[in-house]
């Protein structure tokens, strides 16, 4: 059968000899998820948006912020202003780009509560994070459930991207053991980072996910690619051989991350270039926002959304809830303050 009957949007795209009708009609029936709705995760849901991968499921903690706008795509000054989910704007701005497709925006942290269930279904999995904790975890669910993913990082103006594929290639774990310890990479926050970048490891990442998702896992690259756009340099390491028999994930099916408990208490993060805290709790929860309202807007003023309960509090600081338990605390770097503020609003 020939692309006729296809789209008229993707004759460009079927014509090219690497996907053809056949395998576009691959992609309209995949589904893939995003982890991360940043620069990376933003850059590569509107490629596979436009590409016509048939189903998105988009996964985000954070809203809009006004510095995300000099690399983040999907979002304007609007979404900044509204303090928008990023996961919920860009699936609406993508959905006025293509309403053929399926995309579906996930408010939430991916954790080990959460992984199997928010990821189920996914024939791709793709890392727009930024931190190695959360891309263990894909590691894991994807080794576990023999699910491809394509992991990406950019800082500066350097990046690398690497595709895994369960039982054919190395793991994350294969050739990262372990977590590199804090403070021995650059992140955006220490090293800033250039829009082109993010650009180029977001497109590398997209095309490796239309090769597995049309068929052709013969064109995969192969490699570690490392990519520095100031100095105009590229590198590709081969990893063929770096399969370790005694990886703990490949080698041993031992997924630590992705069973672990991480007891009762509140874990936080700081998100990366901004003074921003999030907390966790330590267990899985759902709150009902409309009912907290009345008793949090006696801390100060309160703003409902369907996605978010949003408290300004004295001194600067503003307190964004979400419906699983989480919150951002905005307005600071520490994390013992953003703990305080979680306990005394809401006894956790």
């Amino acid at each position: 059968m020939t692309d006729a009957g296809l789209d008229a949007r993707y004759a460009r795209q079927a014509r090219f000899s690497g996907i053809g009708a056949e395998g576009q009609r691959r992609l309209l029936r995949s589904r893939a998820a995003i982890v991360g709705v940043g620069a990376l995760g933003c850059a590569i849901a509107n490629h596979l948006a436009r590409a016509g991968v048939g189903s998105l499921t988009l996964i985000d903690r954070d809203i809009v912020d006004r510095t995300n706008l000099q690399r983040q795509m999907l979002f304007d000054e609007a979404d900044a202003a509204a303090g928008t989910p990023k996961a919920v704007a860009a699936a609406a701005r993508l959905s006025a780009v293509n309403g053929g497709i399926s995309i579906t925006p996930r408010v939430a942290d991916l954790n080990a509560f959460n992984a199997e269930r928010l990821l189920e279904g996914a024939d791709i999995v793709l890392d727009g994070t930024d931190n190695f904790g959360t891309r263990y975890l894909i590691n894991e669910y994807g080794v576990k459930n023999g699910i491809p993913w394509v992991y990406g990082g950019a800082v500066g103006a350097s990046g690398m991207s690497l595709t895994v594929v369960p039982g054919t290639t190395p793991c994350l774990r294969c050739l990262f053991p372990s977590t590199p310890p804090g403070g021995s990479l650059d992140t955006c926050e220490t090293a800033g980072v250039l829009a082109p970048i993010v650009d180029t490891i977001a497109s590398v990442q997209a095309m490796e996910a239309l090769k597995l998702l049309a068929g052709r896992e013969d064109a995969l690259h192969g490699s570690l690619l490392q990519i520095d756009l100031w100095h105009s340099q590229w590198q590709s390491l081969s990893v063929g051989g770096a399969r370790n028999p005694d990886c703990p994930v490949c080698g041993q099916r031992r997924f630590e991350a992705l069973d672990g408990d991480a007891g009762d208490e509140a874990m936080t993060v700081s998100l990366c270039g901004r003074s921003t805290v999030q907390v966790m709790p330590g267990r899985p929860m759902t709150l009902d926002l409309e009912a907290l309202e009345p008793r949090l807007a006696r801390a100060g003023r309160t703003e409902l959304t369907p996605f978010s309960l949003r408290l300004q509090l004295q001194g600067g600081l503003t307190f964004v809830l979400f419906d699983d338990g989480r919150a951002l605390v905005i307005g600071t770097e520490e994390a013992q303050t953003a703990r305080r503020v979680y306990a005394e609003l809401l006894g956790e």
